[in-house]
């Protein structure tokens, strides 16, 4: 049984990185490039408001070592994209053994979309998709609330649609929209990138992202039921 599981995370967490890697070339990549022209034109000011701002997690980061533009940078985004959708396999299939319930490939979407609004459309209100060149919030304070908005989301989620009671289920979608209250960091969102490109990217961004926990979602559920089942 627990071979299995794996085995159906796995396979279906490489699919859909794969998907997401194709889907992120298309559409996402193209605008990459575009603002990577726009890195190092912002104004001193801007730069010095970085640097105050994130008290050198970002000069680290801009020292650190990046793949080389064409095969060698496809590469290592469909190994990433390949990760996170084996890790966020795992965490899927759980949830389907731990609900208990039968589960397809239609159900297996439904929860799908539930991954894709806890770790990328809720998270996004707050700290929305970042195109290079624009400057973000610090590292450690990003991470911090991607974290606590994704386990509020996830939580709030899990209460509203398998509680049999309504006062839990009325919690549950008060959690969900408690990530609303916290507000966007402090110099998220500055930099020399046009704001029509930085809204293009956000967009582009969590279409790929909706697509791939989609495809996730349904794969997974169609090779639990056949495989696993409930």
């Amino acid at each position: 049984m627990i071979a299995r599981v794996l085995a159906v995370a796995i396979a279906a967490g490489l699919i859909a990185g794969l998907f997401a890697s194709l889907v992120q070339g298309y559409k996402v990549t193209p605008l990459i490039y575009q603002a990577e022209v726009y890195e190092g034109t912002g104004s001193s000011h801007d730069h010095t408001a970085a640097a105050d701002q994130n008290h050198g997690d970002e000069a680290d980061e801009s020292v650190a070592w990046a793949p080389e533009d064409g095969l060698e940078r496809i590469l290592f985004t469909t190994l990433a994209n390949c990760l996170a959708g084996v890790a966020f396999g795992l965490l899927l299939v759980a949830g389907f053994v731990l609900c208990g319930r039968e589960i397809d490939w239609r159900k297996g979407i439904l929860w799908g979309l539930g991954g894709f609004a806890a770790f990328a459309l809720a998270p996004a209100v707050v700290l929305p998709p970042e195109v290079p060149g624009a400057v973000a919030a610090g590292v450690s304070l990003r991470q911090g609330l991607w974290v606590l908005i994704a386990l509020l989301t996830a939580s709030g989620l899990a209460l509203a649609v398998f509680s049999k009671r309504w006062p839990a289920r009325v919690i549950g979608v008060a959690v969900v929209l408690a990530p609303l209250a916290i507000s966007t960091p402090e110099g998220q969102g500055i930099g020399s990138v046009p704001p029509e490109l930085s809204a293009q990217f956000v967009a582009a961004s969590l279409g790929a992202a909706a697509l791939f926990w989609v495809a996730l979602g349904g794969v997974s559920g169609h090779f639990y039921r056949r495989f696993v089942g409930s």
